[in-house]
């Protein structure tokens, strides 16, 4: 099973990260995406991914929450790491009007500029969006024919969403959100619209433990190592044998991000 979406920069990490990687190969990973939410971490993902190679790679990008810091220098910056080996994706870059760290014009701003990089560089985008739906849509669709594809990562929207980004061609990234009997139950229901051929799944960790693992760890930190639980889990919702829905993300991401297929 592949894990899309692992905030292995995180200093949440920093006294076992090694541990962590070690833990996901035991747990019966395949392999692993860091992900690049600023200059600064993207360089730092792509560094992590060539300390454990065929097993982790990285993105590169600016997340909305940094839109503000986008500028001729951050995008040569990304440019370059994009040009190496392990990186193998433009974000996390969208748009977020939830929290609005950044203001929205400079989050459209920077969310076209990876776009375009990322048609430029011929790499798929690594993509959040948040309370954005529509305007997201409107904002990707004209690049998306000149692009090699997408995933929406960290779904928690609506019902309409899922259906406009499905109809986009784009992939969707499922996380422990799911696991949340308080706010992942519309979600949870949403599961079997997804075409198997266009899901992927991922922890986000440290964030988003699953509620309803049992033995819990006292740090409430979420780790890669915890993917088969969530891979178990949204296979029972989906009514699919686990082993089967583990093989089938893992194809999916080996086909979006350009890896060698196991």
């Amino acid at each position: 099973m592949f894990e899309i979406g692992i905030n292995l920069t995180s200093n949440q990490f920093d006294k076992d990260r090694p541990q962590v990687v070690e833990r996901a190969r035991a747990a019966g990973l395949s392999g692993m995406l860091i992900t690049g939410t600023s200059e600064q971490e993207s360089a730092e993902a792509q560094k992590m991914a060539m300390e454990h190679p065929d097993f982790c790679w990285s993105t590169a990008g600016v997340h909305p929450h940094q839109a503000s810091d986008w500028n001729e220098d951050v995008e040569r910056s990304i440019r370059d790491l994009a040009a190496l080996p392990q990186v193998v994706a433009i974000g996390e870059c969208g748009l977020d009007f939830n929290r609005n760290f950044s203001p929205a014009d400079s989050q459209e701003a920077a969310f076209t500029a990876q776009l375009s990089l990322a048609k430029e560089l011929q790499l798929p985008v690594f993509l959040h969006c948040r309370d954005a739906g529509e305007r997201f849509a409107a904002l990707i669709k004209p690049w998306l024919p000149d692009l090699p594809g997408g995933v929406v990562h960290c779904f928690t929207g609506t019902r309409e969403e899922l259906e406009l980004y499905l109809s986009l061609g784009l992939s969707i990234g499922i996380t422990g959100w799911v696991c949340d009997e308080r706010r992942g139950l519309e979600l949870r229901e949403m599961l079997p619209l997804i075409p198997a051929d266009r899901l992927m799944l991922e922890t986000d960790a440290p964030y988003l433990l699953p509620r309803d693992m049992e033995n819990k760890p006292k740090n409430r930190r979420n780790e890669p190592a915890f993917l088969p639980h969530i891979v178990n889990q949204v296979a029972m919702w989906r009514g699919e044998d686990p082993q089967w829905l583990a093989g089938i993300t893992d194809e999916n991401a080996r086909k979006l991000f350009a890896l060698p297929v196991l």
